[in-house]
């Protein structure tokens, strides 16, 4: 495929064959070359013959090889010109996403009661495959039609920190009855859980700050402890994902749809088929979002008991919330128009700019904050929405993988890794010690280098960046 550099960290490629837009991916030279080594290229391409996409088909940096689309691409289809929603768009974990608690500690104090919290994280945070949760299964009904709200109202946090989710922790035309029982079964008992592969409870400080005015109104400053929860909707999400892709397989004749990929299907938004899958999806989303909230709410209180002090007095608040795999319908002007699109976001994250209406007051003037973890082991970074985003207001989700999960197994055993972490003054409490080798930093991209293709490409600019000091992963 013939992509030409068309900016300074911007290629293109020209639509050809059944293109209906061309392929376009933000990227160094060097992530680039990542990009074209695993395949993730031809499916920028692939993703760019939905029927009603406009603009482009986008990739952000952290791009690599997906289901269907990329990790870390970006399409958006015109509802009203038979626009079509693919389950491909947002993957099997709906809603995955990170969460963000600043909180009154400094370094100096975790580290002088470094066994205590890591000891406390550990006991109280489920995770690994399978089953195992914090709140109860009775809360799966209410959590899938009110999201963090109904976690909220069940006692886990408080009504501020919805204040400070992306649609307050709540995702609009959640439809329960669109869920299937197979998926409820695979929910059940996960509610507040972080499960395996690269989801993690990470212990961090903020090492360094690039947008003092923007880290204050966040809450962030220099020396401060935070702990970031990656996570998503568990088995929940995955069925609801298995499920519409077999129904969408087979409703495509029906709608006259041909992509040159089967884990493309789609349907049209505006279809039986297409409403009943973004009403499961957002179903899935809403257990998503309290997912995480329950997490933090544990997260509170096990770092309140190994300090032997309350959860309020730890001072943890909560930055943000955002989600990295969902569709949205939104309003985005096109040429000259604005128009009403789904805009699907696979390992990509929202990122609105300053002045947006769905903003809360304390951050609209800056932008919404954008979490993008690192790999296990390095940094991760807080980064703030610009206007004038030109991937409808969208800037990349984490490292990205540079390696499959068999490949780092093969290259370096689990306990090597969790030596190498521990000797950096990074603890690290694994749900299995052999899965660790799979989310080594080796495995993924340089964080940093995506960032600085975000800034430099104008979908989002540094606000601070944190360093790990304690893991607790699945």
């Amino acid at each position: 495929m013939d992509f030409r550099r068309i900016g300074e960290v911007t290629w293109e490629l020209a639509p050809e064959g059944g293109m209906r837009v061309p392929g376009r991916v933000f990227a160094s030279a060097s992530l680039f070359a990542k990009a074209e080594a695993d395949q993730a290229l031809r499916q920028v391409a692939n993703v760019a013959h939905l029927p009603g996409i406009v603009e482009a088909s986008f990739a952000m940096p952290d791009i690599h090889w997906g289901y269907g689309f990329p990790i870390g691409g970006v399409a958006a289809t015109d509802v009203a010109a038979g626009g079509v929603v693919s389950p491909g768009g947002v993957g099997f974990d709906i809603c995955c996403g990170v969460r963000l608690l600043a909180s009154a500690l400094r370094e100096e104090d975790f580290r002088r009661r470094r066994v205590d919290i890591m000891g406390e994280l550990d006991a109280r945070i489920p995770r690994g495959l399978g089953k195992g949760a914090v709140a109860a299964k009775r809360l799966l009904d209410e959590v899938l039609e009110r999201g963090a709200a109904a976690a909220v109202e069940a006692g886990f946090g408080v009504p501020h920190d919805l204040e400070r989710c992306e649609e307050r922790g709540t995702s609009a035309g959640a439809d329960p009855g669109a869920v299937s029982a197979r998926a409820r079964e695979r929910g059940s008992g996960q509610l507040g859980s972080l499960g395996a592969g690269n989801h993690f409870l990470e212990v961090q400080v903020v090492d360094r700050v690039e947008d003092p005015g923007a880290a204050e109104a966040f809450g962030l400053a220099p020396g401060m402890v935070t702990v970031m929860i990656h996570c998503g909707s568990r088995g929940l999400g995955h069925q609801v994902c298995t499920d519409y892709l077999a129904d969408m397989g087979r409703a495509m004749n029906r709608h006259g749809i041909s992509v040159p990929d089967r884990q493309l299907a789609c349907v049209p938004v505006l279809s039986k088929e297409g409403e009943a899958y973004l009403g499961a999806m957002a179903a899935a989303a809403n257990f998503a979002w309290a997912n995480r909230h329950v997490l933090a709410h544990a997260t509170r209180e096990a770092v309140a008991a190994a300090l032997g002090t309350s959860p309020a007095k730890t001072g943890m608040e909560l930055v943000f919330d955002v989600a990295h795999n969902l569709a949205k319908v939104e309003e985005h002007r096109v040429g000259r128009y604005s128009r009403r699109l789904c805009v699907h976001r696979k390992g990509a994250t929202r990122a609105f700019g300053p002045g947006h209406p769905a903003l809360p007051p304390g951050l609209r003037d800056w932008g919404q904050p954008v979490l993008i973890p690192g790999s296990m082991g390095t940094a991760s970074w807080v980064l703030r929405g610009l206007a004038g985003n030109p991937a409808f207001a969208t800037a990349a989700h984490g490292a990205g993988r540079v390696m499959s999960r068999s490949a780092a197994k093969k290259t370096r055993g689990g306990r090597e890794v969790m030596h190498d972490l521990e000797a950096e003054g990074i603890t690290v409490r694994p749900g299995s010690v052999s899965l660790l080798a799979e989310e080594a930093p080796f495995a993924y991209k340089d964080v940093d280098a995506v960032v600085d293709v975000c800034a430099r490409a104008g979908l989002a600019a540094p606000v601070a960046r944190l360093r790990p000091i304690g893991v607790v992963k699945g």
